[in-house]
């Protein structure tokens, strides 16, 4: 990175930091200033008037005289939106839309203005912040040496397309990328135009390329865990070809590029012998090319935490070693959440400066009107659905994460995404969710000294109580010898992580069976999700779902029945 950035970008990263820590000492006075500055931003807009904004004068009057919404109520206004109206949600005018990314349901739309982006960029300013220290950390510890610098990442920056009004909408990281384009310039090694690339393997390659001819990378960045292995994978198999273009200065003519964007990339080109032939020793001598091996100076991965990324971190050590993971900010589509503060924790604070938040505990979850709670009256190892309220002009929306309370720093929860409201998993009544099934097979590899590549847990058709079905697909080169005993330990761990789901299958359900499908398995979901209309850039694999015909047409391998 610039020598002249890096120095503000750290004073810049130390001040939002330093911040974030002063109002977490009194979070409820931070989030009172936050709301009553949106509410007179937006008290003239459509809904602002529709709930009397203009009169609200504290954090009370404010939950009397607002309801709580859910998308469904926000999407006819959101359809207006896209269709040019403006004030119905906002006071400034609409410059993206983000769509989420649909894997639960359908895609929803949340409008992004410029002060809505630089009220997320406090969250992503403090996050810089508490790197630096953790970097600083890194070095008193006498641990491993961190070093900041270029970045690799393969994100789309491609933009979905236009509404009929003329605004572009896509993946929330595509609009914050295209936002803040000379940033991402400074901060990643591979040319913007390689993520403008549309075709994915063709985006991947291209990325991997430009990084692997510099041995100076010092991290990477995707999405989520499984998006990072994805990198890893493509590295693995196209290492020769890749080399090849390094050696001669070419780019693989069986890459999707529109033509102008092949002309950007190879203008940007130059034959490397000497970097070609330092990676085939490597490949001669490691027999694969790692991001540990490539680059010698490799030093974290920014990637999501919490949620199911604990059984992608898994496969991590085989790529990465003990590289540190850092999880920068909690956020979705709708917002940022919480920022995180050391390496390889879960446990992010909450972003006081990005959004107002209320929380629904679990006791409340049913009730036609749930009472909520503020920052300063959660507690440890409780869960709550999360509630925000931002400059996207959504008020007390339920976005339906379900976060838990790991912790405080000062007197702020630090909390983690645990599930997807919608995404449970019930033969009868045990609501099994998502965290549960990833805890168990997390826990099953390690027995088992097993890797897969992916899973995904269904319900049995013509059953009732249906029986759970386990189908995983194991990684190049995994057999399961013990495949009894393996659904055995599943039955009793997910019991022990879901009591309900014990409770039932002694009573109700019937015992689960396994089913191991053929490799490539997984990316056929995975490509069934694009097309219908997910982005590959926010693509998450369902690790559970109530939809029985979801695997329908994979090939079984092998069924173990109980």
């Amino acid at each position: 990175m610039n020598t002249l950035v890096l120095p503000l970008l750290k004073a810049y990263g130390a001040a939002a930091k330093a911040k974030l820590i002063h109002q977490a000492r009194d979070p409820i006075a931070a989030q009172d200033t936050y709301l009553q500055t949106l509410l007179r931003v937006q008290q003239d807009t459509e809904l602002g008037q529709k709930f009397g904004l203009g009169e609200v004068r504290s954090i009370d009057e404010f939950r009397d005289r607002v309801p709580i919404w859910s998308y469904e109520d926000y999407e006819p206004l959101m359809q207006r939106i896209a269709n040019g109206e403006p004030n119905v949600l906002t006071a400034d005018p609409v410059v993206y839309i983000n769509l989420t990314s649909g894997t639960t349901g359908k895609q929803k739309m949340v409008p992004v203005t410029r002060r809505f982006q630089r009220s997320l960029g406090k969250a992503n300013a403090a996050s810089f912040g508490f790197i630096f220290e953790a970097i600083e950390e890194q070095r008193r510890q006498n641990k491993p040496p961190v070093h900041f610098g270029k970045l690799l990442s393969t994100n789309s920056v491609k933009l979905q397309g236009r509404t009929a009004a003329g605004i572009p909408y896509g993946p929330v990281t595509v609009g914050s990328y295209r936002m803040n384009r000379r940033l991402c310039e400074l901060a990643f090694v591979q040319p913007f135009a390689a993520m403008e690339v549309g075709d994915s393997l063709s985006r991947h390659y291209a990325c991997i390329l430009f990084a692997l001819a510099n041995p100076q990378v010092r991290g990477m960045s995707s999405n989520f865990p499984m998006s990072i292995l994805r990198i890893c994978r493509i590295l693995e198999e196209n290492a020769e070809s890749l080399i090849e273009d390094i050696a001669k200065g070419t780019i693989a003519p069986w890459l999707e590029l529109a033509p102008e964007i092949r002309s950007n990339l190879e203008k940007r080109w130059r034959s490397n012998p000497e970097r070609a032939e330092e990676l085939r020793s490597i490949l001669r001598s490691e027999g694969r090319l790692t991001p540990r091996a490539v680059w010698s100076k490799f030093s974290f991965i920014g990637t999501a935490r919490g949620g199911t990324s604990d059984f992608y971190f898994e496969r991590f050590p085989q790529y990465f070693g003990d590289t540190p993971v850092f999880g920068s900010v909690y956020g979705t589509a709708e917002g940022t959440f919480a920022v995180y503060t050391r390496f390889n924790q879960d446990g992010a604070v909450l972003a006081l400066d990005s959004g107002f938040y209320e929380f629904i505990p679990s006791d409340q979850w049913e009730a036609a009107e749930p009472k909520t709670l503020l920052a300063s009256e959660l507690k440890v190892g409780e869960y709550y659905r999360i509630l925000v309220t931002s400059y996207s002009g959504v008020y007390r929306y339920d976005i339906g994460d379900v976060i838990q309370v790991v912790g405080f720093l000062e007197d702020t929860p630090m909390i983690v995404f645990r599930h997807r409201r919608g995404g449970l998993l019930s033969s009868t009544t045990e609501k099994t969710t998502e965290f549960h099934v990833a805890q168990t097979l997390q826990l099953l590899q390690q027995e088992f000294g097993l890797t897969l590549d992916d899973f995904c847990v269904t319900l049995s058709d013509c059953e009732f109580p249906a029986r759970y079905l386990l189908n995983i697909e194991l990684a190049p080169g995994q057999t399961l010898a013990q495949a009894q005993e393996f659904l055995h330990h599943f039955d009793r761990l997910l019991g022990k992580f879901n009591h309900p789901y014990a409770t039932v299958r002694s009573a109700e359900v019937p015992p689960p069976f396994l089913r191991i499908l053929a490799p490539g398995s997984f990316a056929i979901v995975r490509q069934r999700q694009l097309l219908r209309g997910a982005s590959d850039t926010t693509l998450k694999v369902p690790h559970l779902s109530e939809d029985r015909q979801f695997l329908a047409g994979l090939v079984v391998i092998e069924e173990v029945q109980w």
